[in-house]
């Protein structure tokens, strides 16, 4: 009987150790099979990282070119593109375009518009910031203007307006020291009050 039972003892370690082997193994083969799969996923990503590269520079957006161009519309372009490639796709700029005016350089947005002026309107709209500062543009500003400006009187101001005429626009504040009366003294008191741009 005790015979029997040392048998039967044997029988069942041997069981147990059988068992817990074959689990081992069928873990060990479940962790290579989740290891290759991890591994096999991790290739599967990379391989599909330009695919989602190639979806993005796909994307299209769309924008409005409009002013001085030869064609304005609503142009699709890649996502990434710049405006210069925007006003090149509305036929380009006209002869009235002032091209320093835009950021040409610029990365497009969707949705955006892009407006060129002409030389007129751009002119214009530096007029409208100088006098938004409060500055007085010596190449644009008329009599009533001019006479704003601390020692400039009328005839003082017809003296500008006939330099500018005769010698061109003003490069520099400072060139208005060539006007016929206006040294130093004078423009000391106003070249915070004007602007050539």
């Amino acid at each position: 009987m005790r015979k029997f039972k040392k048998i039967r003892m044997s029988v069942l370690l041997a069981g147990v150790f059988i068992f817990m082997m074959s689990c081992r193994g069928g873990a060990e083969e479940n962790l290579a099979e989740q290891g290759s799969a991890f591994l096999a996923g991790e290739s599967l990503a990379e391989e599909s990282l330009p695919e989602e590269n190639d979806a993005e520079s796909r994307a299209e957006i769309f924008v409005y070119v409009c002013g001085a161009v030869r064609t304005p519309g609503v142009y699709a372009l890649p996502a990434g593109s710049r405006v210069y490639e925007a006003i090149e796709l509305a036929g380009g700029l006209t002869e009235e375009a002032d091209e320093r005016a835009v950021n040409q350089a610029e990365v497009l947005k969707d949705g955006m518009q892009v407006t060129v002026p002409t030389r007129a309107e751009a002119e214009e709209l530096r007029t409208a910031e100088g006098n938004a500062y409060g500055r007085v543009n010596i190449n644009t500003a008329g009599v009533s203007e001019l006479t704003r400006l601390t020692g400039i009187g009328e005839a003082r101001a017809k003296d500008i307006i006939a330099y500018r005429e005769e010698h061109g626009a003003f490069s520099s504040p400072e060139e208005i020291m060539k006007v016929s009366g206006i040294k130093e003294a004078v423009y000391e008191k106003i070249k915070d009050d004007i602007t050539v741009g």
